[in-house]
């Protein structure tokens, strides 16, 4: 296993999303390097349980570990001198999809927050809500859906670097975990009609 605190964050995550019995999507996760910049990017799905293929809302995680951290990483671990705080690139998106007939964003728009919560010193702040109409082979049939996005910047701290011993990563990726699931049973109660999981 790889010893690394970037890896120490997707385990954390991992096991939030776990504790809310959030349902990790069958093949919807990625793990990539950029082999002529350096940087790493962690991508995966979870839903709520039951919904069935393709499930009705569900949270595309991207975290992107950039050369320039691993720089400062390296530097702490190697000489003990944190100049420059590591940083992970977080973006949240959280979707409705099979939805059958236009949706009205309003229903929506009434229970998504500006912000995150705390996650360490940061917050996700929302970038934007998409609407999505895809017009399938059947030439009658339409389906929809509504994704909000959420982005922002987890700053390691010099305590979160050296977390091997102490809880920090599970506590700050715990509350992540914990809003995302809650986002996810709000977005599942809202009343849009629905086509049929595949």
């Amino acid at each position: 296993m790889i010893d690394h605190v970037f890896t120490d964050v997707i385990s954390a995550l991992r096991d939030a999303f776990e504790r809310a019995f959030l349902e990790r999507q069958a093949f919807e996760e990625h793990f990539q390097v950029d082999v002529m910049l350096g940087d790493i990017t962690w991508e995966t799905s979870y839903g709520l349980p039951g919904e069935g293929l393709p499930p009705r809302v569900v949270a595309h995680v991207t975290f992107d570990w950039p050369s320039w951290s691993q720089t400062a990483y390296r530097r702490w671990y190697v000489d003990e001198k944190l100049d420059q705080q590591p940083s992970i690139e977080m973006e949240v998106v959280l979707r409705i999809q099979r939805i059958k007939d236009q949706p009205d964003l309003e229903l929506v728009r009434s229970f998504l927050p500006q912000l995150s919560p705390l996650i360490g010193d940061g917050r996700l702040e929302r970038a934007g809500l998409t609407l999505e109409t895809t017009h399938l082979d059947d030439e009658e049939l339409v389906e929809h859906a509504v994704e909000v996005t959420y982005e922002g910047l987890y700053e390691l701290s010099e305590e979160s670097l050296a977390d091997g011993a102490s809880s920090l990563l599970d506590d700050h990726f715990g509350a992540l975990g914990g809003w995302v699931a809650a986002m996810l049973v709000k977005m599942g109660d809202v009343k849009y009609t629905f086509l049929p999981a595949d």
